[in-house]
């Protein structure tokens, strides 16, 4: 009879639950700041198309053309790679966790054997 123990190993260096929740704070920041970026994204696209049309364009040459619609570009990217990052640390966290319950379990199945 396998009766394997479910509670914390005295050499686990971390608390399962805090390392869930932190999984969790993870992925709802990750929604946070892709919300946030949006956002920032839709004022600054307003803003843009609020200067073209008063004329504030007029006189800008190729160059400052291209800055500009790069400054545009360039905040929401920096977003996406906050988003999966933290995305990949909500994914990473738990899958860390169950490589070492299995490392466990496989170390106890070898020892019985």
């Amino acid at each position: 009879m396998n009766m394997e123990k479910h509670g914390n190993f005295l050499g686990t260096y971390f608390n399962k639950e805090t390392t869930l929740r932190l999984a969790s704070v993870a992925k709802i920041l990750s929604w946070v700041v892709v919300v946030v970026y949006a956002l920032e994204w839709l004022v600054q696209a307003l803003a843009m198309v609020l200067q073209i049309t008063r004329g504030f364009w007029t006189g800008m040459g190729a160059t400052d053309v291209a800055q500009s619609i790069l400054y545009l570009f360039e905040q929401p990217l920096r977003g996406v790679v906050y988003f999966v990052v933290l995305q990949g640390v909500a994914q990473a966290l738990p899958m860390f966790m169950d490589m070492e319950d299995n490392t466990r379990r496989a170390a106890r199945d070898i020892e019985e054997r």
